[in-house]
């Protein structure tokens, strides 16, 4: 008894060792700015800016291959944080921004066809199959990719009432420089 749990014991040590040294040797190195630029963009996965998400636009932006300013989730704000991080001109927004929503399932229409929750890249609804499905609205990011698969048009996208959570200062905020 106690041998075999010295030898599991080696072998997990071995193993260990052998995939330690692995995750060293081949490690694969990110590009920092193409984390960076992700890390600006909204994370909607909407597809909005004809990429299939925020991490695919974001390399291409990297590249050189895609102009900044096609996400109309991230705004105006965003191109011009995106100009910023890059050194480039900013440029006005490619698409028509649409205020925040969320989408709104008519609970007496859904037949729970389950269309849209695999539609949602953020799993933001709940349901099941031949079951009544709801949004979850503090996950929504409103990229609208659920209303199309929709066999039964119950969905539709909610502009976000402006309150204390979802109001934006619309004015830019100037940064004081620090005098040493």
């Amino acid at each position: 008894m106690l041998t075999a749990i010295l030898v599991m014991a080696g072998i997990a040590i071995a193993l260990g060792a052998v995939l330690g040294f692995a995750a060293l040797r081949y490690k694969v190195e990110g590009d920092p700015l193409v984390e960076k630029i992700d890390a600006i963009l909204p994370q909607t996965q909407c597809g909005q800016c004809g990429f299939p998400g925020c991490k695919p636009y974001a390399t291409a932006i990297a590249k050189g291959e895609a102009d900044i300013n096609k996400c109309p989730p991230g705004g105006e704000e965003g191109v011009k944080k995106l100009a910023e991080l890059l050194g480039v001109e900013v440029k006005p927004l490619d698409a028509e921004p649409k205020p925040k929503s969320v989408a709104f399932i008519d609970e007496s229409l859904c037949i729970g066809c389950t269309l849209c929750i695999q539609a949602c890249p953020v799993d933001a609804i709940l349901g099941a199959a031949k079951q009544m499905h709801t949004i979850i609205e503090s996950e929504c990011t409103g990229c609208e990719l659920c209303v199309a698969p929709c066999p039964v048009d119950c969905i539709a996208m909610v502009p976000l009432k402006e309150d204390l959570n979802t109001w934006k200062w619309k004015y830019p905020v100037f940064k004081l420089k620090q005098v040493a």
